[in-house]
């Protein structure tokens, strides 16, 4: 409920309200469409690069937030942490179930986007509810992580935004993580960089976002930019979501009587 609170404060002093929570992503995409897909050719090779662009967008601004607002979990909630006894794990994971809710609304928004361009509907869809569900257990696993490194270091959440504006270029959020072999000297160099880069969590998830709703994108890709298997990137999501849930719960709870202190 605390959690609830304080995301709906941060809107009360804008028109639109809560509205932005899905004008946000929406914006982000026409300015890395124009920018990277128009003039930098990121496009090239990509059917249906906007609903494949939006998809991406989409499903990392639910990490995004989940981080930004996990770090502040308990550092907002100081007063709270020492007037009452609770289990202070609840206070990141509240905040992560608070954006999961603002994705189903901005899930929502994103199937009418990939319907307006001609994607229809499919049984495909259906694997969403897997993806996300993967996908909320690994925030609210990488919230506990950061939520205690803000207890202690403040300074953190000023890092935190140039941390996942870099995880989101190394994401393929808005280009073919594939195609970086034929478009870059320094990975053709260092081919392992490839694949640390379709480890990455961050990737993880939106492909198989993108291979759920966009079944031309896997079907018509150019081979240059081909789409990485389904079977390995199921195991990779399950396995990111069980290990950093069950890690970062660890980490956390290590420093249960340490929080509030000082």
């Amino acid at each position: 409920m605390f959690a609830s609170s304080k995301s709906k404060a941060m809107y009360t002093s804008s028109r639109l309200g809560q509205l932005w929570q899905v004008l946000t992503p929406i914006l982000n995409a026409g300015v890395y469409f124009l920018i990277f897909g128009l003039l930098l050719g990121a496009k090239e090779g990509i059917p249906d690069y906007v609903p494949w662009l939006v998809t991406g967008v989409f499903l990392f601004s639910f990490t995004q937030r989940s981080v930004t607002s996990g770090a502040k979990s308990v550092g907002t909630n100081l007063s709270l942490i020492r007037a009452l006894h609770f289990p202070r794990a609840t206070l990141p994971l509240a905040y992560t179930v608070v954006e999961f809710q603002q994705a189903m609304v901005a899930l929502a928004v994103l199937f009418a986007i990939v319907m307006a361009f001609g994607v229809m509907p499919a049984l495909t869809w259906l694997l969403i509810i897997p993806i996300v569900a993967l996908q909320l257990l690994f925030n609210m696993g990488i919230g506990l992580i950061v939520a205690r490194l803000g207890a202690f270091t403040r300074d953190i959440s000023q890092l935190i935004p140039f941390i996942t504006r870099t995880w989101l270029y190394a994401s393929g959020v808005i280009f073919s993580v594939a195609s970086l072999h034929d478009r870059s000297d320094f990975i053709k160099e260092n081919p392992w960089i490839s694949d640390v880069l379709e480890i990455n969590p961050g990737y993880v998830y939106i492909e198989l976002a993108r291979q759920a709703l966009l079944p031309p994108y896997v079907a018509q890709t150019d081979p240059q930019v081909a789409a990485t298997n389904p079977g390995t990137l199921w195991a990779y999501a399950v396995v990111w979501a069980v290990v950093v849930l069950v890690g970062g719960f660890y980490w956390f709870y290590r420093a249960e009587e340490r929080y509030g202190r000082g």
